[in-house]
């Protein structure tokens, strides 16, 4: 059973905001197939539009492509300077390419940096093969991912974006694999905000300089970009991914299926201004602050005191007045030992009536199982406690 304690009331704290534009009924009109704008450390969506249908996705498809590849990186099964060589199917690749040749060596630093600046199809192939052992091998991985983060609409077939048969997602699974590669891999925002760059190709006619150039032009034109990947083909049409911060909040607009470039463009940033426009991120209590106690059971002390484990902030509409109701809710006790950090509870946080997030409770200190001595001594102090009770009301019946 868990105890629950309403916390201050609704904090008692209206916050109030500079900002004078209020949440619209109905967001920009997006001239696209589908379209999705979602807060990163949240997850919610703001704004959709067709976000569950299935659409080829052109080179937004190296999203997960790219979150493989930093995956492979974080575990150590790859590092950036590892030297992949070209095979005949990765030179084959058609569309945006950095036109690799049979057998040439490239570092899994400059193939990376080629996929996310210039979208290169060659080197994301050349990089799955690396990786897997093989571009299908790669493609399994890729869908097993899609899998474990909920793409219920993805079907990958290949690494690249190219079109082919069955090579499917949604404006809402590019969303979830771009949150994921943002919040757990942000260092590809360095390669994903270079305007131009070049790598050095090495091959039996010597050395020569290939210049780079960014797909994204978001991040000349668009205070805030961090990336993130566009893609067109002549089936997808003109697709974007696109990931900004400003304000302290992180947005993914996505847009699927634009007639044209400049629509693309035009369309992810009117979806990030209505973000940006609409909705802030409110900061709640700082990790470590105590929110409560707990009870130990058979422990070496009787309780122990509860704290946020994480500051969580939590995603509102923008608007005069504010008000943030917080219910802590925290177990009736725990069975010792009990470790630093174990979960204790949850600080669940709401806007008129709808939930906007929530914080973990831990506790604070580790707790040993008490030993038979010190039960032994609690018993005795207990007792002892008890007996002064008793003579202390004894006197005061007597003085009466």
């Amino acid at each position: 059973m868990l105890r629950r304690l309403l916390c201050i009331g609704m904090l008692g704290i209206l916050l109030s905001f500079c900002f004078s534009a209020l949440v619209h009924a109905q967001g920009p009109t997006i001239d696209a197939k589908a379209s999705l704008l979602m807060e990163a450390e949240t997850g919610k969506v703001l704004i959709e539009n067709n976000a569950h249908e299935k659409l080829a996705p052109a080179s937004v498809t190296k999203v997960m492509t790219m979150l493989l590849i930093y995956e492979a990186l974080d575990q150590e099964r790859i590092k950036w300077d590892d030297i992949v060589t070209t095979s005949t199917h990765a030179a084959s690749m058609g569309g945006s390419q950095i036109f690799l040749e049979v057998e040439e060596k490239q570092s899994v630093r400059d193939l990376t940096k080629a996929i996310v600046i210039a979208s290169a199809n060659d080197a994301a192939v050349a990089m799955a093969e690396f990786i897997a052992g093989s571009e299908e091998a790669f493609v399994t991985m890729m869908n097993n991912k899609a899998k474990a983060l909920g793409m219920d609409s993805t079907n990958f077939v290949n690494s690249c974006g190219l079109d082919a048969p069955g090579h499917l997602t949604s404006a809402f699974d590019i969303a979830l694999m771009s949150r994921e590669l943002m919040i757990k891999y942000p260092e590809v925002v360095k390669f994903a905000t270079i305007r131009l760059d070049k790598i050095t190709h090495k091959t039996a006619r010597g050395e020569e300089e290939f210049g780079l150039t960014n797909t994204n032009r978001l991040i000349r034109n668009y205070p805030g970009t961090t990336g993130l990947k566009t893609g067109s083909t002549s089936e997808a049409l003109y697709c974007i991914s696109a990931t900004a911060e400003k304000e302290g909040m992180e947005l993914i607009a996505v847009v699927l299926g634009a007639p044209d470039p400049a629509i693309r463009f035009d369309s992810a940033m009117k979806l990030l201004d209505y973000g940006y426009s609409n909705f802030a991120l409110i900061a709640k209590e700082e990790s470590g602050t105590h929110m409560g106690d707990i009870k130990i059971y058979k422990g070496k002390v009787e309780e122990v005191p509860v704290v946020i484990h994480e500051q969580t902030n939590v995603l509102v509409p923008k608007g005069k007045h504010i008000v943030i109701d917080s219910e802590v809710q925290i177990k009736e006790a725990l069975d010792a030992p009990v470790a630093a950090g174990q979960k204790a509870g949850e600080v669940i946080y709401t806007h008129e009536g709808q939930e906007v997030g929530r914080s973990m409770l831990v506790v604070a200190e580790e707790v040993a199982k008490a030993s038979p001595q010190d039960i032994m001594e609690r018993m005795f102090r207990r007792w002892l406690s008890k007996g002064e009770e008793r003579d202390s009301t004894l006197v005061e019946e007597e003085a009466a």
